[in-house]
Formats: C-alpha cells, structure tokens, sequence
C-alpha cells in the first residue's frame, strides 16, 4: 500500500521524481523513485530527517505549535517534508520546476491515509 501511496504521488506531480515514507531515526518504511531520479532517496531522507528534528526542536522553543510542513529548495531539487506524527515523516523530491502547489495537496491528502495504515 505505502509504494503505491509514493508512486502516486510522485507520477501525479509534475516535476516527481522520489517519494519517501520515513521514521525519524532515518529507517525508511517505503520508498519509490523514477528510474531517471539520479539519487538515493533514502539517503536523502535520512539526512532531512535530521534537520526536520532541528527545526521541530526550534518551533517548540518558540511555542509555534507542531511542524506540520518543511520544504528547501536547491538549484537542481526541491523537497517538500509532511510531518505524520512523532514518529513519521513523508517526503517529495522533485524538479526545481514542477508543480510545487501539486505536490504539496497530494502529500496532505496522502497523510491521513498513511496514518491509518500506521496506526
């Protein structure tokens, strides 16, 4: 259920090329990536992992409430990050042009799906 989950997402975004679902001590549970990503992403996903801790740390400190969404943008990728829970995390990586707005919506909608399926 979870690869087609990521499959989904990725071939239903323009610009898709890798999606992640992943704890945050950097196991993956699943992942998918188009044959033409040109990366690991789960290794991608382990090192996020470690900065999506970081900046959960810095909301709490600042009383923001739960992370719920992070994204960074580079000159050739673009990774959006939807925080689950405490404990998961899911990721798309994508080309710099596709259509971030997309990508975005499909990772929210996914969310509660995945979550049930967790639980």
């Amino acid at each position: 259920m979870f690869k087609e989950a990521l499959q989904g997402v990725v071939d239903g975004t323009e610009g898709g090329l890798a999606g992640l679902l992943m704890d945050f001590e950097g196991i993956p549970l699943e992942s998918y990536a188009r044959q033409d990503a040109g990366f690991d992403i789960e290794a991608v996903g382990a090192e996020v992992s470690v900065v999506v801790k970081a900046i959960q740390r810095a909301t709490e400190m600042l009383e923001a409430g739960d992370t719920k969404e992070v994204s960074f943008k580079s000159a050739k990728l673009v990774t959006l990050i939807r925080v689950l829970n405490d404990n998961y995390f899911l990721a798309l990586t994508m080309d710099p042009g596709g259509n971030l707005g997309k990508g975005r919506y499909l990772l929210r909608v996914l969310a509660p799906q995945l979550l049930e399926e967790l639980a």
